[in-house]
């Protein structure tokens, strides 16, 4: 009985980790085709509703202007689809980035402009919450 109480007890301490992990502010994206006009995101954790928004980018890693975004819900999402409101060439970078709701005069509208408080990016430990794909 004891042997299965200590069993038992280490696999919930070991879900609750694993499920503190998964919550973690996060995007995962590869390389793909944009030419049918949108950019997808494998999987994005967010910490509260917010935005998936995708930025232009080089080889400097910075965040350029925005070429779509697309809503979240808090918590893992799978399979995030953004629109991109420009023409986007392969090879292009993109950024695919977690931006908060927070600021803005409008809940549910984006509002955010490249350097704005309103619905800006999130942040873990000082870091965007982001990742790069290249076009294909």
């Amino acid at each position: 009985m004891i042997t299965r109480t200590l069993i038992a007890a280490a696999g919930f301490a070991a879900l609750s980790t694993a499920a503190l992990a998964q919550d973690a502010p996060m995007v995962e994206a590869m390389d793909q085709d944009v030419s049918g006009g949108t950019v997808t995101a494998a999987s994005v954790a967010a910490p509260a509703n917010g935005w998936l928004v995708v930025h232009r980018t080089g080889d400097d890693m910075k965040p350029g202007p925005v070429v779509g975004h697309a809503p979240l819900k808090a918590g893992t999402t799978e399979d995030v689809a953004a629109i991109l409101t420009e023409e986007v060439a392969a090879g292009d970078k993109l950024m695919l980035m977690v931006h908060s709701e927070d600021g803005g005069t409008q809940t549910g509208i984006f509002e955010y402009t490249l350097g704005a408080a309103e619905d800006g990016p999130i942040r873990t430990d000082g870091n965007l919450v982001m990742t790069v794909v290249t076009a294909q």
